[in-house]
Order: C-alpha cells, then sequence, then structure tokens
C-alpha cells in the first residue's frame, strides 16, 4: 500500500496545539495539586492584564478566560511574533468533595492561583462507638 505523507501537516498541527488559532486558542499550562486541606489550581497566563482575566463557577465547573493583547502599537512592523495573542479559556472540572462557594483567586507574576478548600462534609473524621456496659473482648 502507497501512502502519500505531507511532512508540513504534522508541523502545522504541532503549531496549532502550542500557538493556537483565532478559532481555537492555545489552552494555559496548569498545575493541581492538594496541599493539607486545600487544592490548589495554577495556570501560566503570562502577559495578561489581571483585568482580563474572568473567572466564572457553575456548580463544578470553573471556566477561566483571559485576553492578551499585542504589544507592539499600530504602525509598528513586526519582525517577529511568536507569542500568542488573543482570548484563552481553559475548564477546570472540579469534584464534589471540593467547596466551589469559597474558591480563592490571585494572579502574581504572570500565574493565576486557585485555592479551593476541600468541603466539610468529605474532611476524614472520627466516630465514637457506643457499646453496653461491658468492656469489648477480643480474642484470637
Amino acid at each position: 500500500m502507497l501512502m502519500r505523507t505531507d511532512p508540513f501537516r504534522e508541523l502545522d498541527r504541532l503549531t496549532q496545539q502550542l500557538l493556537g488559532t483565532p478559532a481555537h486558542p492555545a489552552a494555559m499550562p496548569m498545575d493541581a495539586f492538594r496541599e493539607g486541606e486545600t487544592f490548589v489550581v495554577q495556570l501560566d497566563l503570562p502577559g495578561v492584564d489581571p483585568e482580563s482575566i474572568d473567572l466564572d463557577v457553575e456548580r463544578n465547573v470553573v471556566t477561566v478566560r483571559a485576553e492578551r493583547r499585542p504589544a507592539a502599537g499600530e504602525g509598528v512592523e513586526m519582525v517577529v511574533a511568536e507569542r500568542p495573542v488573543g482570548t484563552f479559556s481553559r475548564q477546570v472540572f472540579l469534584g464534589d468533595t471540593l467547596d466551589t462557594e469559597r474558591i480563592e483567586a490571585h494572579y502574581d507574576a504572570g500565574v493565576l492561583t486557585l485555592r479551593i478548600p476541600v468541603a466539610e462534609h468529605a474532611k476524614p473524621r472520627k466516630i465514637a462507638i457506643s457499646g453496653g456496659s461491658k468492656p469489648r473482648q477480643i480474642s484470637s
């Protein structure tokens, strides 16, 4: 069987994944981890004005939208333009064990940090055992 290959098709696909297109912007790189009783999500948004960041929560889905505008103004001839501009969007699906009513968001040095506490009903707890007046004996 003869297959025709196009070496530029793969390059175009990789470029779209990294830089995005106007119809499908590039994703925000993300780290997520648990720190004690808090779930932490960090999203990279370098060069984004904090005023352009929009954070929405609906049920257990957090949606982050941000816009990066071109650094060069009108009438400027760009020599190299590798940094993506436009609107970026990412959805994070959270488990039912997190308290989405108490999310805290902080943006510093190009990183948006979300701190989401674990819901009270999901935290481990001790349960007292009541019994009769006789002490329980365990035999081997």
